[in-house]
């Protein structure tokens, strides 16, 4: 059953990406929602998959999570978000972690984690120069 609310960013969520072709995601996978709502654009959510599959290439736009926000796996199973991913959604594709008989979660990621996965985004866009150096 879909989200029946705009969820804020950082909330992780899972997605059903079926109907997409490949080389898209094709399956069900966690997210996290990294904008905020917008004007005009209700029903629509901008996300970033999140894998367990570890990356083959130490690339800027696959960034490792402080933990895994999965509520009914282990916390510290590693797990990336897959930043040049990035997918606008309909928010019927969105669905909270079943945890029981009728019982959703939906994990917020930390401020830390959601500020590395915007900066990821930016690098798999090409945009990684707009960056401020620290």
């Amino acid at each position: 059953m879909p989200i029946n609310f705009h969820p804020h960013s950082g909330t992780v969520l899972v997605c059903d990406f079926h109907g997409f072709v490949e080389p898209e995601i094709c399956k069900v996978r966690p997210v996290v929602v990294i904008t905020p709502r917008l004007p005009h654009r209700s029903g629509l959510v901008t996300i970033v998959p999140i894998s367990l599959t570890a990356p083959r290439h130490g690339e800027p736009y696959v960034v490792r999570l402080s933990k895994n926000y999965h509520p009914s796996e282990e916390d510290d199973l590693p797990c990336w978000a897959k930043c040049d991913l990035v997918a606008n959604v309909g928010t019927h594709r969105l669905n909270g972690f079943k945890v029981g008989r009728r019982l959703w979660e939906t994990p917020d990621m930390t401020d830390d984690d959601l500020k590395r996965v915007r900066a990821g985004v930016l690098h798999g866009l090409g945009f990684g120069a707009l960056l401020k150096s620290e």
